[in-house]
Formats: structure tokens, sequence, C-alpha cells
């Protein structure tokens, strides 16, 4: 499962520190699978946290974890509203599949 947010940034603001507590916090529980920080070359103000993860199950449970709601939540809120939990897709898979999304 591939989880993208993207991010504006205000100038004055140190969001690149933010996101990269966040990505550790992330990091760190079960499930993780691997992640990235970037940012636009085309709009430096714009920020995206990628990661990706076991199941969608392991991805909620990371952020129901205390320190993710504590100091992780509070930065990823501020996430554009735009879809960001993705399926990954493998080579000749079926998309789509109606199936149940807990694990």
């Amino acid at each position: 499962m591939l989880v993208v947010n993207r991010f504006r940034a205000d100038p004055a603001e140190d969001l690149r520190a933010e996101l990269e507590a966040v990505h550790v916090l992330l990091a760190d529980q079960a499930g993780y699978v691997d992640g990235v920080l970037g940012r636009s070359l085309d709009d430096p103000a714009l920020w995206v946290l990628a990661t990706r993860w076991a199941s969608v199950g392991a991805y909620r449970r990371a952020l129901s974890s205390y320190d993710d709601k504590l100091r992780g939540v509070p930065v990823l809120s501020r996430a554009l509203d735009e879809p960001s939990a993705f399926e990954t897709v493998e080579p000749h898979a079926v998309l789509n599949v109606a199936q149940a999304r807990v694990t």
C-alpha cells in the first residue's frame, strides 16, 4: 500500500524538519516498508511524504500509536485535501477487486 501526502509550505515554517520527524515516527511502526521525503523542483513550496506499508491496516495502526497521534497526526493533518492512499499495481494484477481492507 502506498501513501502519498502532499503539503504546501509557508515560507516562514520549517516544514522539512517537521516532515523528517514524522517520517522517523512512521518508520518505527510495524508494517512500514519504506518512504521518502521530497520537494517539488517546479514549486519549492510543495512537499511530499510518500510511504509504503505492508497493508492498509498497518498504516492505520501506525497512525493510532500514541507518539504518532501526539506528534505525527498534527503535521499530517496539514496535508493537501486529496486522496492519499493507493494500492500498488503489480504486473498483470487485476485492480479494483472488491475485498476486505482490514488486516
